[in-house]
C-alpha cells in the first residue's frame, strides 16, 4: 500500500524508516553541537553573522530571525545591529503541535511570552508576513535541505505561504551530513549560511 503526500507516491514503510532514522542522527548531531567549545562556537556564530550581513543587507523588508535554544548560533546581538540600521525583525510564534508559524514584529523592549519548548516570542502585536526566514539547522546535506527538530514546523509554514519567502537556513560545519533522505514534505532552502566560508545558494525553479 502507498499513500500520497504533497501530490507524491510516498511508500509508508520507508517514510517510517526515514523517521527512525532522523530521530537517530537528530540526537547525533545535536551531541556534535552541543561538543562545540564555547570559543569556536563564537567565531564561527561571528563569521555567520558576517556573511549575513553581506546576504541580507538592512533594508524595509520583514526578516524572521529566532531566539536560540539548544546550542544554536545565538543572533540577537546582529539583530539588534539590525534595527540599528532600521531593518524590521520578526520573530516565529509556535503555541501549538501541528499548525504553521506566525510571526510577529520585534523591537527591543517589546514585552515577550513564551510559547512551545519555552521559547520566548513578542507578546503584542499583530501577525507579519517576512520576506525572509532565518531558520536553524539541526543537520543539512548538500542538496539545501534541512533537518530540523522534527515538528515539521518551518515546513508547514513554508507550505503556506504564498509568494514564498526567500528561506535562509544557519547552522554549523558540524551539521552538514550526506543527505536527510528528502520526502515529498520537505522543502529546500534557497541558501545556507554556516559561518566556514561563502554561503551556499541552491536553485529551487
Amino acid at each position: 500500500m502507498h499513500e500520497l503526500s504533497a501530490g507524491a507516491i510516498v511508500d509508508p514503510r520507508q517514510a517510517r524508516d526515514v523517521a527512525r532514522w532522523r530521530r537517530a542522527e537528530r540526537e547525533r548531531l545535536l551531541g556534535l553541537r552541543g561538543a562545540i567549545p564555547p570559543a569556536e562556537r563564537l567565531e564561527q556564530t561571528q563569521r555567520l553573522c558576517a556573511s549575513l550581513s553581506a546576504l541580507i543587507p538592512p533594508d524595509d523588508r520583514i526578516l524572521s530571525l529566532y531566539w536560540p535554544i539548544r546550542g544554536e548560533p545565538d543572533l540577537r546581538e546582529w539583530m539588534r545591529q539590525r534595527l540599528s540600521c532600521n531593518g524590521r525583525v520578526a520573530l516565529p510564534v509556535a503555541t501549538e503541535l501541528g499548525r504553521p508559524l506566525e510571526f510577529r514584529e520585534w523591537r527591543n523592549g517589546a514585552r515577550m511570552t513564551r510559547g512551545l519548548w519555552n521559547i520566548p516570542y513578542p507578546a503584542d502585536g499583530a501577525a507579519v508576513r517576512p520576506a525572509v526566514i532565518l531558520a536553524p539547522l539541526v543537520g543539512f546535506d548538500g542538496g539545501g535541505f534541512r533537518l530540523g527538530y522534527g515538528g515539521g514546523f518551518f515546513d508547514r509554514t513554508l507550505a503556506s505561504l504564498d509568494p514564498r519567502p526567500t528561506v535562509v537556513g544557519v547552522g554549523y560545519a558540524v551539521s552538514e551530513i550526506a543527505t536527510i533522505y528528502p520526502q515529498p514534505h520537505d522543502i529546500g532552502m534557497d541558501w545556507i549560511v554556516t559561518g566556514d566560508g561563502a554561503p551556499r545558494r541552491f536553485s529551487r525553479a
